[in-house]
């Protein structure tokens, strides 16, 4: 009988221990750490900012993620995000930012889709934009068309 309620209490352990770190939930936990964390809350700053028509902030944020990426040691996001954040930094005018933006995006939604992490946040897909962005929630906010079109695109997840 001792036998078999120590049988029974370590698979309920083992059956709690696989609700609390499924696959999904450690790579979504390790793709979303420092610096990452820190790039995708400048990027959504950013996305906000041209969803608005506003290029207030968006140099400062872009070069935040530059730098971060570039000083990360480990070196989780590749280093095309820092030159795709470096070349948005430079935008002079909402064209040129929202051109730039989207090479950027692809890149974060790509190192998202590479760690299991697609559901982390969300895909937004623009069908006049022929571009995807991401977002915290489901309340669509078009940072390629701005006030234009605030609501024009689909969710993808």
């Amino acid at each position: 009988m001792k036998m078999m309620r120590i049988k029974a209490i370590g698979i309920l352990l083992a059956v709690a221990a696989g609700l609390s770190f499924s696959p999904n939930a450690r790579a979504d936990n390790l793709a979303l750490t420092e610096p990452a964390k820190s790039v995708y809350g400048h990027y959504f700053k950013i996305q906000s900012d041209l969803a608005n028509d506003s290029l207030d902030g968006v140099p400062e944020e872009a070069n935040t993620i530059a730098k971060a990426v570039q000083s990360d040691k480990m070196k989780m996001l590749p280093d095309t995000v820092a030159t795709e954040a470096q070349t948005l930094a430079k935008a002079t005018d909402l064209k040129s930012a929202r051109a730039a933006f989207k090479p950027l995006s692809d890149s974060l939604i790509k190192y998202l889709a590479d760690h299991d992490a697609k559901n982390a946040y969300i895909e937004v897909y623009c069908p006049m934009a022929k571009a995807s962005w991401l977002q915290t929630n489901k309340d669509i906010s078009n940072p390629y068309l701005g006030q234009d079109m605030p609501t024009c695109g689909v969710i993808k997840n």
